[in-house]
């Protein structure tokens, strides 16, 4: 695989043998420079992080996971996204923290964090338009984002079912698992200074026997079908075993990408034959620009999904859609009334999406494309009844 120049300087800091160490002013010295000086300017609240500021806290964290047995029985490719996990796992609590009723809190930081590490990976070190570099940008993402999940899944209402989800992130993201995301929490919790660190790895403990019974700590659980799975998660049944019949009439392509990845070129390579609600073509009937309000241009798409539904009509949605809350927004829709939805996340190089975009009559600035690409969230599998990643 070949990897950029600025990547490549990381990845040699990363260490895959057994005696290998860890040399902070090489790694400090790569264009993660700045964002690790960034991390060491945040200070954390001293009951739960005794150890200090967050790049204080992110070398511990760091220098546990080399020395895990876990980590160290790993490949050289799930030590190098451990590793980069480990390392970007708290880089969200830069925007994140703030102080309330006296004490240092980061709301939020573990989903910041996978977002920041996403822009990062993918336009700082060109892991982006290839299915390799995907794979390892969306494993290390992935489990930044569920990084903190792990000891508080004693906590969860249906522990069971919030585990399937999680898990299932690997039937996209391959290299993403259970056992990965619990060895990073083991190596959060030691690289902490806290009160309750042995209470935390009992709880680990937990996450990793109900896992292990579920029988998806390595692998996603396998569940009947495509429909059976989407209505557990729908919790149209608490069986997870159970076949269900499949009553839908039809299924709704709904597309996610960002501005210049080809989805108009993809969508008539793949189902030309299909109508299409297209927020672009909207925008063109009704000269709305695409940094002018866009109320309009979804009530007039909204208007037409309803009507193909109505009829029973099998469609494509194509718009950017590039949050989970939007796309449940509009799954939820198109499942009302009966549609089965499969969604497709399109992608691209950096370079090439902009060349794209710069050749489209109506352009999205360069500032807008970034300001979603620093928003992006990619589809997840419990999102819908089916969900693809697709490089263009």
């Amino acid at each position: 695989m070949s990897y950029s120049g600025n990547f490549k300087e990381v990845l040699n800091c990363i260490p895959v043998a057994d005696t290998a160490e860890i040399c902070w002013n090489k790694l400090e010295k790569t264009q993660l420079g700045s964002l690790l000086y960034k991390m060491s300017t945040i200070e954390q609240n001293p009951e739960h992080h005794g150890e200090g500021d967050v790049y204080c806290h992110t070398k511990c964290v760091c220098e546990e996971l080399i020395k895990l047995p876990e980590y160290r029985s790993c490949s050289e490719e799930d030590k190098t996204i451990l590793f980069l996990s480990a390392l970007l796992h708290d880089i969200g609590k830069i925007k994140c923290t703030k102080t309330e009723d006296g004490k240092i809190v980061a709301p939020g930081h573990a989903s910041k964090s996978a977002l920041m590490a996403r822009e990062l990976l993918w336009k700082d070190f060109g892991l982006c338009g290839n299915e390799e570099k995907q794979q390892l940008r969306e494993s290390i993402c992935f489990l930044i984002k569920y990084h903190s999940f792990p000891p508080h899944v004693i906590k969860e209402e249906n522990p069971e079912q919030k585990i399937l989800r999680i898990a299932s992130v690997g039937n996209l993201a391959k290299s993403f698992n259970l056992k990965k995301l619990c060895i990073l929490s083991d190596a959060d919790v030691l690289g902490r200074e806290c009160y309750d660190k042995k209470d935390y790895l009992e709880r680990n403990e937990y996450c990793k026997m109900i896992a292990e019974e579920l029988g998806c700590f390595e692998k996603p659980y396998s569940f009947k079908n495509e429909f059976s799975e989407r209505a557990y998660f729908l919790n149209k049944t608490t069986w997870r075993e159970q076949e269900m019949f499949n009553d839908t009439w039809g299924k709704v392509i709904m597309l996610s990408g960002l501005p210049g990845t080809g989805k108009d070129t993809w969508i008539s390579e793949n189902y030309p034959d299909l109508p299409m609600v297209s927020l672009d073509e909207i925008r063109k009937q009704l000269k709305i620009l695409p940094t002018d309000n866009q109320g309009k241009v979804i009530a007039t798409a909204q208007g037409m999904a309803k009507e193909y539904l109505r009829n029973k009509q099998p469609f494509v949605w194509n718009a950017t859609d590039i949050t989970q809350a939007t796309r449940t927004k509009w799954v939820s829709l198109f499942e009302q009334y009966g549609a089965a939805v499969e969604v497709v996340f399109l992608e691209t190089e950096w370079e090439e999406q902009l060349r794209r975009n710069e050749n489209r009559t109506a352009s999205v600035p360069l500032n807008k494309i970034e300001d979603m690409l620093s928003k992006l969230e990619i589809p997840q599998p419990f999102e819908s009844e089916k969900v693809r990643w697709k490089i263009t």
